[in-house]
């Protein structure tokens, strides 16, 4: 295989997780009978670029479907992040009613909602059909498209050309990163900001965060190579700022090569070297992923056989990729784990992929009483501790398994 970004052959590995399904891939109760994909996940580094990505096994298409069940709007904390987004936003750049706001990866309206709401002119770009039509019900205009060059001019074609462009966590889920980007180029106007946000590597290695890395992450990205796929693409970072989100993250703004220019800010030259000093253009920087990663398998497998021995029951909270990736990893089965709750609608009644383990409503929690809650999308431990506070009365703890188990 050749690097997404640069075409380099790719010759560094970085992990090989095995083989699962893709991780929102969810199992319908009728369907239970029938076979599911297991597909190779595997990760490699390009020396050439140093982009992070997953070796190709699946197409877009099949990952990204009809039934896709990531609903962006069932996190409380990520809605207050898009309210907080478009209002510094609006007030950084200036936008008013006559600005016009594209959105890509729109997923159910959870941030376009917020323009919206400021009388701002906005459209969004969204391929799954589940999301769209979410984001259409709370009156959105939405195109059901994958995005790229000829979207982009399609849309510039009718008289959307963008001031500002948001890609919230979808540029690691492009397989033609090359296209998606040009497309930006395109429907930019010449004084239009586009913005990224996508976990950072930085915060992956350091971590331990395996668990992000599924089929659906075609890329894992750093400033380092998102800069040099920008500037491949007729795109220049000017600006880059630090985020919390999804247990560390990266905003880069950027702006047309051609176009009306900002001045370049210091963030982007100090992430640039904070990233060579950590070792992103070293093959040794990623040695250390894999032997961190099968050490957070034991320690959770210990846990659970110790549970199960002393006859406390463990359940999960958060029916996330993340965790698929996880307990496909570990090999965890409703034997250990009984059941896992979310808060989705659309992903109650089905079954984890691969573990096959049950979703059920949060309700279930109060109902069973758990000893153990292993809440498997960790970046929302806070939110998810708060949720469920009434756990504590009778003894239940939280548990989190990266970047090593804890239990509080």
């Amino acid at each position: 295989m050749n690097c997404r970004g640069c075409a380099a052959p790719l010759s560094l590995p970085l992990i090989d997780l095995g083989t699962s399904p893709p991780s929102n891939a969810y199992v319908h109760a009728d369907r239970l009978e029938q076979a599911e994909q297991w597909v190779p996940l595997k990760v490699a580094v390009c020396q050439q670029c140093w982009l992070v990505q997953t070796e190709d096994y699946t197409s877009a298409e099949s990952l990204f479907d009809a039934e896709y069940a990531y609903f962006s709007s069932f996190s409380s904390t990520w809605l207050a992040h898009a309210e907080r987004y478009v209002a510094e936003m609006a007030e950084r750049f200036g936008l008013t009613a006559d600005s016009r706001v594209v959105e890509v990866a729109a997923n159910d309206g959870y941030l376009l909602q917020y323009v919206a709401a400021r009388g701002i002119q906005c459209l969004g770009v969204e391929p799954t059909r589940s999301t769209a039509q979410a984001a259409r019900e709370k009156g959105l205009e939405i195109r059901e498209l994958f995005f790229g060059r000829d979207t982009a001019a399609q849309l510039r074609s009718e008289n959307w050309g963008a001031d500002l462009m948001a890609a919230n966590n979808v540029l690691a889920h492009v397989p033609d990163i090359n296209d998606f980007l040009g497309g930006f180029a395109t429907l930019l106007k010449p004084t239009g900001v586009a913005t990224f946000e996508f976990p950072q590597l930085l915060t992956l290695m350091a971590g331990a965060q395996f668990d992000t890395l599924y089929h659906e992450h075609y890329s894992y990205l750093s400033l380092t190579a998102v800069q040099a796929l920008c500037e491949r693409n007729g795109l220049e970072v000017f600006d880059v700022s630090q985020l919390t989100t999804h247990g560390g993250s990266l905003r880069v703004f950027v702006q047309r090569q051609d176009g009306e220019r900002r001045a370049v800010q210091p963030a982007v030259q100090q992430q640039l070297q904070a990233e060579l000093d950590a070792g992103v253009k070293t093959p040794g920087y990623y040695a250390t992923l894999a032997p961190a990663a099968e050490n957070i398998k034991h320690q959770l497998l210990r846990f659970l056989l110790q549970a199960k021995a002393e006859g406390k029951r463990v359940v999960g909270y958060g029916a996330a990729a993340k965790g698929n990736t996880l307990l496909n990893y570990a090999g965890v089965r409703a034997d250990l784990l009984a059941w896992v709750a979310d808060a989705n609608p659309h992903k109650q009644g089905k079954y984890l992929p691969g573990s096959r383990i049950p979703i059920v409503a949060p309700e279930r929690i109060e109902l069973e009483k758990p000893d153990y809650i292993l809440v498997l999308p960790w970046n929302l431990l806070s939110e998810v501790t708060r949720q469920l506070s009434s756990a504590k009365t009778w003894g239940a703890r939280f548990v989190v398994a990266v970047p090593e188990l804890s239990i509080q």
